[in-house]
């Protein structure tokens, strides 16, 4: 059963991230991203809008594109 804490806009739980500000810093755009990891331009966006939690590999593989840790991509 959904946690009645979760916002409609977060509906997979209480994860944010600063996905959007990390590619727009570089002028990439979600399709662009979406290419670099072989993931979908649909993904990308699902995961900015925080519809969709990545999975850990994925997770993983986003922060080490940005040369970044993935608690400061991913914040609880």
């Amino acid at each position: 059963m959904p946690s009645a804490s979760r916002s409609p806009a977060n509906a997979t739980g209480d994860v944010r991230n600063d996905l959007r500000e990390r590619r727009a810093e570089r002028a990439w755009s979600q399709g662009d991203l979406a290419e670099k990891l072989g993931v979908s331009r649909q993904t990308i966006n699902a995961i900015e809008t925080e519809k969709y939690d990545p999975s850990l590999e994925l997770a993983f593989r986003i922060a080490k594109l940005f040369k970044a840790r993935v608690e400061d991509v991913f914040k609880p």
